[in-house]
């Protein structure tokens, strides 16, 4: 009960800034999860899918691998649908090649999606703080100058210490904003990288081995 109640003081004491904080906290916090839940999901999608695509390309079984990629939403499944349609028009193995990367581009926005939002709300949680305690300040002092010079010391220190609050908070929304900014950038790199090597092996595949006469 008494750390509910310090939340809610130190809430209460911050005054108007700290309400646009925490709008940026459950935002930034709303955005992380459906980003987190999205590349989790994305990445095992694309295992499964590749798992089962892999012994299909390597016996040249491509038009059942086009079957599956057809069927499926996996951004590998897209990337790969690709390059399976050009196999029997392309002349070259660059020709693929670009028809993939080209995939690989209109993937790499919904992977991206909405997660350098994070930064920025880092940012402004940090910068609503400031100027909330610096609005605080000029409150407090505007006060202190009509006081009783005998409690201007007090007053003074006591009105500083609520004008902090707002940066405080805003330093706690940012922080963690940030680590997670971070935390998906590295899923996201981690997914595309996946994607790119998926692209190579398939290339590779393709390059080595002819397409089965027969494949069904």
């Amino acid at each position: 009960m008494d750390v509910y109640r310090t939340i809610v003081g130190f809430f209460q004491e911050g005054g108007f800034f700290m309400y646009p904080i925490v709008l940026v906290m459950a935002l930034g916090a709303a955005i992380a999860i459906e980003r987190w839940v999205y590349l989790t999901r994305s990445r095992m999608v694309n295992r499964r899918v590749w798992n089962q695509l892999q012994p299909l390309l390597s016996k040249g079984k491509y038009q059942q691998a086009y079957a599956i990629c057809s069927k499926s939403k996996a951004a590998v499944s897209n990337i790969l649908s690709y390059g399976l349609g050009r196999i029997k028009n392309a002349r070259r193995r660059d020709d693929i090649e670009k028809a993939m990367e080209e995939s690989l581009m209109e993937e790499m926005p919904r992977l991206e999606k909405r997660t350098h939002y994070l930064a920025t709300f880092a940012n402004l949680a940090t910068l609503l703080g400031l100027l909330g305690t610096i609005i605080g300040l000029i409150n407090a002092f505007t006060a202190v100058a009509a006081a009783n010079p005998a409690e201007k010391a007090d007053m003074l220190s006591a009105s500083i210490s609520v004008a902090m609050n707002t940066t405080a908070l805003g330093l706690m929304v940012a922080i963690p904003l940030l680590f997670i900014h971070a935390v998906l950038q590295t899923k996201t790199t981690e997914l595309v990288d996946s994607l790119e090597m998926a692209t190579v092996k398939f290339l590779n595949t393709v390059s080595e081995r002819p397409a089965a006469e027969s494949a069904s």
